[in-house]
C-alpha cells in the first residue's frame, strides 16, 4: 500500500527539481539579456601643421593678348611678394590660365560680338608654417596699392596626421563609454557585462572652444587650432 504512494511522490519530487532547473535558467536568461545604453566621448587638442593660401588674377582687356601682357606684369609682382617673406619656389605653384571672351548682346537677348577678354589664373602657396600663411594672409593687401587685380581667399589650416589621431580618439571614445556603463551598473548594485555592440558617431573638427556641431560632421579649416570630439553608443549587458 505504502508503495503504491511512494512511486508518485517520487515522481513529483524529481519534477518539481526539473522544474526548479529550468526556472533558475530561465531567470538566469532573462538576467542576462537586460542592457544598457551608453554614449562616451573624448576631445582632443589638434594644431594644424599646413597652410594654403590661394588667390586669383582676374585681368579684363579689349584683346586676349593685352590680357595676357596684362597678367605677365602683376605675376611676378605677386611671386616677388611671397619670396620677400620666405617662400621659396617649391612653396607656389600656380595653376593653368583661363581665357574667357566677354561678349555684348542686343536688347532681345542676341549675341554682336566680342566685347572684351578675362583672363584668370589660380596662385597657391603652401606651408608648414601656418604662421607665416597667416601672417602674408594679411600683409599681401599692400600689394593692392599697386593696382593688381589679384582676389585672395581667406587662408585653410590642415592637420597632415588626423589619421592616426582618429584611432585614438575614437578608442578613447570607446573608453569613456564603458567607465559611464560602470558607473550606472555600479549605482543599481550590478556589473557591467559584455560589448554587445558600439556604433561611432561622425567625427567633428571645430574652432579650440567651439559648441558647433553637424549630423554628417564639421571639418574646421578656418583655424589653426582645432578639437576634433568622437561619439560613440554603447551596449553592455549588465549583470
Amino acid at each position: 500500500m505504502k508503495d503504491r504512494f511512494i512511486i508518485p511522490a517520487l515522481i513529483i519530487g524529481i519534477c518539481a527539481i526539473v522544474v526548479a532547473f529550468i526556472l533558475a535558467g530561465g531567470l538566469k536568461s532573462i538576467k542576462s539579456d537586460q542592457t544598457i545604453n551608453v554614449t562616451g566621448s573624448a576631445k582632443q587638442l589638434i594644431v594644424s601643421d599646413l597652410g594654403i593660401l590661394r588667390g586669383t588674377f582676374n585681368i579684363d582687356a579689349s584683346s586676349a593678348q593685352d590680357a595676357y601682357r596684362e597678367l605677365s606684369r602683376q605675376r611676378p609682382l605677386v611671386v616677388q611678394f611671397l619670396k620677400s617673406k620666405g617662400f621659396k619656389d617649391a612653396d607656389i605653384d600656380l595653376k593653368t590660365i583661363n581665357v574667357y571672351p566677354q561678349y555684348n548682346y542686343s536688347s532681345s537677348g542676341q549675341q554682336l560680338g566680342v566685347r572684351s577678354y578675362t583672363i584668370n589664373q589660380t596662385l597657391e602657396v603652401s606651408s608648414a608654417d601656418v604662421n607665416k600663411i597667416k601672417e602674408v594672409s594679411i600683409s599681401i593687401a599692400s600689394l593692392f596699392e599697386q593696382g593688381l587685380n589679384f582676389n585672395v581667399n581667406a587662408p585653410e589650416y590642415y592637420y597632415t596626421k588626423l589619421s592616426d589621431v582618429k584611432v585614438d580618439i575614437q578608442a578613447a571614445a570607446a573608453k569613456d563609454a564603458m567607465i559611464r556603463g560602470e558607473k550606472v551598473a555600479e549605482a543599481t548594485n550590478r556589473s557591467l557585462g559584455t560589448l554587445k555592440s558600439a556604433r561611432m558617431g561622425v567625427l567633428q573638427i571645430t574652432p579650440e572652444n567651439s559648441n558647433m556641431t553637424s549630423d554628417y560632421g564639421i571639418n574646421d579649416v578656418s583655424s589653426i587650432r582645432k578639437e576634433i570630439t568622437a561619439v560613440v553608443n554603447a551596449n553592455f549587458e549588465i549583470e
